[in-house]
């Protein structure tokens, strides 16, 4: 009977994909007076944009970012810098040398947008007190019109470092730190049948991390994943008729290669109606159908049903056993709200309505400041795993992005920001590296922009996860039910003359879980770093003060560092 059921299950959802080609988001207004119809635009959780609040790729076009000329900048530097890091806490003070190589770039054509910021660092101990290492950061992303107004082919990539749990920020190179590389690809669908708007999307997600930090165990629950995303949608815009409207879904499947082997699936269908109402504003819902399974491997157990440790006191994975199910969810899933835009600068969308069992409400709102500057909120709840939630993010960054770095580890500072508004801050993906389902709910905001010789950007947010573990089991009594978690970034640039700037961040984050023999994480700190080029603005001068603190309950540590050194730019 389990059998059959599981079955039923599987040729449901696989019914729902197939029906579903044309799945999941919205369908844009063409030129009409008021919003064409909006629906999910993700598996993980219907959202009131071409975007869901955790950033998942739409079924629409993005907005064409065909420049009127082709235009190259690709800049490979080679540097060299000398590190101070002094342990405010009574520790040592350790010096070392840090030599990079990296490439910043942007190339834009009528029909490829390309976008990288990466670098390769290895830093080197003179006198044996740190560990010499290496580190590998960055962001990328691309976007090619292969048939214009038609298919288009996005693709993004990341990669970084977090210190634990809670420690996205501030990571120094006194911490033995995990690394995180992610990248998506894939095709987007666009284009139309008379009135009807016709959009689709496949997307290829693969996250992996490597742990270096000493005594700890997170291949047990997490060391890479692949995820496949199919969505799609059709729907006409208010005009022949006195409404919009959007029938779309969508199909995900995500496999983890930890020890427990994670695996989500999930299916979704649904339509949604858009009632101008005024000018300005419309109102629109929408219902629909889901689908939603999470399993990983059972333990192994004795006779008695105890579980097995092995010769390291871990809990063994059984292959030959069942899948446990860790979230068994289908249903009907509803929502209504609003539409408002006054202008073509600002629009807000709201939603509220029922989904995953409960009240749901979702929202975004988008301003732009000035032709430079913009702010943006997002008010999100969904299902979601670590790497589709890491992967969307990357699928969010805002177009000619500026990446944060920490001038004085080179690996990214935690945020990027748009240079004319928008950005994307990662602590809400990394503050936790897990391969079980959850349940994300929370709210951020970021604005960023330029003003004449200032450049800056704030982003803020407040996320709350709960987990879906397998009910009675030693897996769910060591590992935490739900966990909390607020930060702020902020950073700000000023061009002192044509051939030097300054630029200083600052950051603040808390982070609580209820794990077993854990308390908050908290962590502060500031960077402030000045420039100067000399030679044509090929050769660069360096320069960088920072502070960082980080306390977990149990261990805090507060450091001060400075450093100094040469960069040389090939272009």
């Amino acid at each position: 009977m389990t059998n059959e059921l599981h079955l039923t299950r599987r040729f449901r959802r696989l019914t729902l994909a197939f029906g579903l080609m044309l799945a999941g988001a919205s369908a844009h207004a063409q030129s009409a007076p008021a919003p064409a119809p909006q629906a999910g635009t993700s598996y993980g959780a219907p959202a009131p944009d071409a975007q869901d609040a955790a950033g998942e790729p739409a079924a629409a076009a993005p907005a064409s970012r065909r420049a009127p000329r082709s235009r190259a900048e690709i800049r490979p530097y080679l540097e060299v810098v000398q590190v101070l890091s002094a342990n405010l806490d009574g520790g040592e003070t350790l010096t070392y040398t840090s030599v990079a190589a990296g490439v910043d770039g942007r190339i834009q054509t009528r029909r490829v947008t390309a976008q990288m910021s990466l670098r390769y660092e290895r830093q080197i101990d003179w006198n044996g007190n740190v560990a010499s290492q290496d580190q590998l950061s960055g962001a990328a992303m691309v976007h090619a019109e292969v048939a214009p107004g038609l298919l288009s082919l996005d693709a993004g990539a990341i990669a970084t470092r977090t210190g634990g749990e809670g420690r996205t920020f501030g990571v120094t190179d006194r911490d033995a730190a995990v690394d995180v590389y992610s990248l998506y690809a894939g095709p987007t669908l666009s284009t139309h049948a008379g009135p009807l708007a016709i959009n689709g999307a496949y997307r290829f997600g693969y996250v992996k991390v490597n742990d270096h930090r000493v005594g700890e165990r997170l291949d047990e629950d997490f060391d890479s994943a692949t995820a496949h995303s199919l969505t799609g949608s059709v729907g006409m815009a208010p005009g022949q008729l006195p409404f919009g409207w959007t029938i779309g879904g969508g199909y995900a499947r995500e496999n983890s290669g930890g020890r427990f082997g994670n695996r989500f699936e999930g299916a979704y269908v649904r339509g949604d109606v858009v009632l101008p109402v005024g000018p300005t504003i419309a109102l629109t819902a929408g219902v629909g159908y889901e689908d939603i399974q999470a399993s990983q491997r059972d333990v192994v157990r004795d006779a008695g049903g105890v579980p097995v440790l092995d010769p390291q006191g871990r809990l063994t994975p059984d292959p030959n056993a069942p899948r446990v199910l860790t979230y068994d969810m289908d249903g009907i899933m509803y929502d209504g709200g609003i539409i408002w835009r006054p202008n073509s600068r600002t629009e807000l969308q709201a939603r509220a309505g029922r989904r995953y069992g409960g009240t749901t409400y979702v929202g975004s709102f988008d301003h732009r400041l000035s032709e430079h500057a913009g702010i943006n909120v997002a008010v999100y709840d969904h299902v979601q795993t670590f790497a589709r939630s890491l992967t969307n993010d990357i699928s969010s960054l805002p177009g000619n992005f500026n990446i944060n770095r920490d001038p004085l580890t080179g690996g990214l500072g935690g945020c990027a920001f748009g240079r004319t508004g928008g950005g994307i801050c990662l602590d809400r993906s990394l503050n936790r590296i897990t391969g079980n389902t959850f349940r994300a709910r929370g709210v951020s905001a970021s604005l960023a922009g330029e003003r004449g010789l200032w450049s800056y950007g704030i982003g803020a947010g407040y996320s709350r996860r709960r987990y879906f573990l397998p009910a009675g089991t030693a897996v769910a009594a060591d590992s935490p039910a739900h966990d909390e978690s607020y930060s702020v970034y902020g950073s700000v640039g000023r061009r002192l003359s044509r051939t030097s700037e300054v630029n200083a961040d600052v950051y603040a984050s808390w982070y609580d879980s209820d794990e077993p023999g854990t308390d908050a994480v908290t962590g502060q700190g500031a960077t402030i770093s000045y420039n100067r080029s000399f030679m044509l603005e090929r050769l660069q001068m360096l320069a960088a003060l920072g502070f960082y603190r980080s306390d977990d309950g149990v261990d805090s540590a507060t450091s001060a560092s400075a450093s100094a050194g040469l960069r040389y730019t090939f272009w």
